[in-house]
């Protein structure tokens, strides 16, 4: 079987990952007989250095082409590139935004997991980690602050900078039902996280969850405000199955969960529309200050990698084959720097190498 893929290198590590992801499809091909075909795709920063903008037209030609999208990283270092001196609407976030509203990719899935052989990385004691913990954080990607209508100006002699956050029972019926049918599919549990107590948008979007709840009655949900979500997570991980969130505070808590495993760099993330088409990327940032150095951990791209298996190409086997491969380097006692034991004397029992290792060694486990 053929796949077309649309490749979005990006900036910072983006280009390193994401080469190691290719090589683990590429693997996954020669075993199972599939070939994968590539096409670059510019976005972000390389975009507006070619192009001027952070995503053209054409680009999203490309993108809407293609089975399916996989992506390494965006932006640069906010502080010192040039590309953070021009507009907002110019800069290389804005490239995907763009690209998620074309789409139409409203669903963004964001599996947290601690593997065993990481447990020395994860920053909470034993007696809270326990078993471990397996969540997935639904995060709706299309709406809210991010999306809404936004100005800076000066209001009665005051620069007045404003952001509007909306949501529409549509959007957030869409979503809800993405996230209880995932919910079927593992542990039958999700937690709706808002700001009800506050926020007309959150009380919103607590009533429509509660009416896509009635069709599952299966599932156990509850309703959680996003502060102490936010403390769950570090107190309690093991509680959640399904965590369903509007767009910034899915941003967030993601980014949190993802320190609670040990590492962003082990973190995938895929973002869904209608269709079997989905983004796939890592959860993690361009890291432009080890960029180029060949330390970046490609394990979350190649898990969006094993995602897109999944969720676009329904090559479960293949996914599976993928996700046991760095479960098995990882029990091998191999590491990038991110997920190295801060103990030294639990340093000499594992191996520290790099991107491109890293990634050769999970191929030689396929």
């Amino acid at each position: 079987m053929n796949y077309h893929v649309g490749v979005i290198a990006g900036d910072g590590i983006g280009p390193e990952i994401v080469a190691e992801a290719k090589k683990v499809l590429d693997t996954v091909g020669k075993k199972f007989g599939h070939r994968f075909d590539y096409e670059a795709i510019l976005m972000g920063g390389c975009s507006i250095d070619a192009t001027g903008e952070p995503l053209t037209d054409e680009a999203i030609v490309q993108a809407k082409g293609s089975d399916a999208v996989l992506m390494g990283s965006i932006g640069g270092n906010t502080a010192t590139s040039p590309w953070y001196q021009l507009p907002p609407q110019l800069r290389p976030e804005a490239g995907l935004l763009k690209l998620r509203k074309s789409l139409n990719l409203f669903a963004n899935l964001r599996p947290a997991y601690l593997y065993t052989e990481l447990k020395e990385a994860c920053p909470l004691r034993d007696d809270i980690i326990g078993d471990g913990f397996d969540m997935m954080i639904m995060r709706e990607l299309t709406g809210g602050l991010y999306f809404g209508d936004r100005v800076t100006e000066e209001r009665d002699g005051v620069m007045t900078a404003v952001d509007t956050l909306t949501y529409n029972e549509n959007e957030i019926r869409r979503i809800a039902v993405r996230g209880f049918d995932i919910a079927m599919k593992r542990r039958k549990k999700v937690t709706s996280v808002d700001k009800a107590n506050v926020l007309d948008s959150s009380r919103l979007w607590r009533k429509i969850v509660e009416e896509v709840a009635k069709d599952y009655p299966e599932v156990a949900y509850e309703h959680m405000l996003v502060d102490n979500c936010a403390m769950q997570l570090v107190k309690d991980p093991k509680q959640f199955d399904v965590i369903l969130t509007e767009n910034m505070f899915g941003d967030i808590l993601s980014d949190e969960a993802s320190m609670v495993t040990g590492s962003i760099g082990m973190l995938s993330s895929a973002s869904l529309n209608d269709t079997k088409f989905g983004l796939y990327e890592p959860s993690g940032g361009s890291a432009p200050d080890i960029a180029g150095k060949g330390i970046a951990n490609p394990i979350a791209t190649i898990l969006s990698a094993a995602m897109m298996l999944r969720y676009s190409f329904d090559l479960d086997t293949e996914a599976d084959a993928v996700e046991t491969a760095v479960k098995q380097v990882l029990k091998d006692g191999y590491r990038t720097i991110d997920i190295m034991p801060q103990d030294n004397d639990k340093k000499a029992s594992v191996t520290q190498v790099g991107t491109v290792q890293m990634g050769d060694l999970i191929c030689e486990r396929i």
